[in-house]
């Protein structure tokens, strides 16, 4: 599978990611070891995770999804050295900001636990989960500077934050000589596309930041897999639907459906093509319940949408 460049932290990764939210949710350890397992056998490489996942499931306390691809690497010889691990920092359990996330304090312990957890001596690139607004930028890439001078971490990213944010930190670590965020993790699907498209990808542009979207396919509404209310019972993420199931939603669904067709492949695939093609997108999350749809991501990886397949699919997903 060929890699590409992310951006300025001299590593290359394929052009999807994959989600580990669904590490000790809906998959089980066994589960989750067979979808690594196909995800690497298929040529892939970069898996995301943050401290917060599964802390939603009740029973949980965050760091489940760690410590099940920190058990897979263990389990695996040689597995790590052909992994680029992503995790994240200072998000609360009700996945909003955490107070004081990003501080000095906060981070470095942080890390020290996710280290742990995934039982390695490195993170390839540590993402600010949410902005803290407590916190000054100067003191949480401090912290970052710290950790990467200990050879805790290889590179700092940011997620959810818009372009003013990235611009700020990127600023501060201008002035005082400190590292800059050089991946972002914006939502961004076929169907949002207002939190990328605009001044965060032009400055992912400008600078080289590697973009890694996450709800690559819109929580799995891009699959097709709800077209009604009585489809929300489907999965445990079925809830979520009702933001998607409308009037643009259901044109955009259609159009999946007939540039699917006309490729013999899946909705799910054509959405992940897309996003590959867009302008700063290095590669998409999505996660993975069952080994069949890690094939379907690299079926994806594989399909080439002709001008006229994009140009059907933007029509659809243009909010105006």
């Amino acid at each position: 599978m060929k890699l590409r460049a992310l951006g300025t932290t001299g590593l290359d990764i394929a052009p999807l990611v994959l989600g580990g939210n669904v590490f000790g949710w809906t998959l089980n350890e066994k589960e989750s070891f067979a979808v690594l397992d196909a995800f690497l056998d298929h040529g892939f490489n970069a898996i995301d995770t943050a401290d917060v996942y599964t802390a939603w499931v009740p029973g949980n306390q965050g760091g489940e999804s760690e410590t099940i691809i920190g058990k897979w690497l263990k389990a695996r010889p040689g597995a790590r050295e052909r992994v680029v691990l992503f995790t994240k920092v200072g998000c609360d359990v009700d996945g909003s900001p955490k107070k004081g996330g990003l501080s000095r304090p906060s981070i470095l312990a942080a890390a020290d636990r996710s280290l742990a957890r995934l039982g390695v001596e490195t993170i390839d690139v540590y993402f600010s989960h949410y902005p803290d607004g407590d916190t000054p930028p100067s003191e949480t890439l401090s912290a970052y500077e710290h950790l990467m001078s200990a050879g805790k971490v290889k590179a700092i990213g940011a997620s959810n934050m818009d372009a003013g944010k990235i611009r700020e930190a990127l600023d501060v670590a201008d002035r005082e000589g400190l590292p800059e965020y050089k991946v972002v993790q914006p939502e961004y699907n076929l169907y949002s596309r207002d939190k990328f498209e605009g001044p965060l990808q032009d400055l992912c542009l400008k600078r080289g930041i590697g973009v890694a979207n996450y709800y690559g396919l819109a929580a799995g509404f891009l699959t097709g897999k709800y077209r009604s209310a009585d489809d929300y019972g489907k999965s445990v993420r079925g809830g979520r639907m009702s933001r998607y199931l409308n009037d643009r939603g259901t044109r955009i669904l259609d159009a999946l459906e007939t540039v699917a067709d006309h490729h013999s492949a899946a909705m799910g695939e054509v959405a992940l093509a897309w996003l590959m093609a867009q302008g700063g997108i290095t590669a998409p999350i999505a996660s993975a319940t069952h080994v069949d749809h890690v094939t379907s991501f690299a079926r994806a990886c594989g399909l080439r949408l002709s001008d006229h397949d994009r140009k059907t699919l933007d029509m659809a997903g243009s909010s105006t």
